[in-house]
């Protein structure tokens, strides 16, 4: 299967070859709250050698928590966030799940929850497989 997705000014597209992410969830972090200026971001984490993007982005890197970069790239016209690329793990990419095509993210079952240490207190869902911090 191929998932694809686009920014908001559609100057950014990707596809990713998987028939599943790796893992579907909420990311309850302090710097994804502030990127998605939400309670929290739902991420697509796949398999970077799977995954194609297209168009003008740039990438700002922050110190993640375990003290190597995280790239968050995003769209160089309209700012939408696209993914997040941690040095930490070289071989995945967390892609920012609402980019994804209508039709692929309604089906998307998300099931983890990681850095729920962040988590906010009015935020009253609860996943299957919720994780304090980064889970190893």
């Amino acid at each position: 299967m191929v998932f694809n997705g686009h920014c908001l000014c559609k100057a950014v597209t990707y596809t990713i070859d998987m028939d599943a992410p790796l893992v579907c969830g909420y990311d309850h972090c302090d710097d994804c709250q502030r990127q998605s200026g939400s309670t929290y971001s739902l991420v697509f984490v796949a398999l970077k050698d799977k995954v194609k993007i297209e168009g003008p982005t740039k990438s700002w890197a922050g110190v993640g928590s375990s003290g190597k970069a995280v790239h968050r790239i995003f769209c160089s016209e309209c700012g939408s966030p696209i993914a997040h690329d941690p040095e930490a793990a070289p071989p995945i990419i967390a892609m920012k799940a609402g980019t994804l095509v209508t039709e692929q993210k309604k089906a998307l079952q998300p099931d983890t929850e990681i850095w729920t240490v962040g988590k906010l207190p009015f935020c009253q869902e609860h996943l299957a497989k919720p994780f304090t911090h980064m889970p190893e």
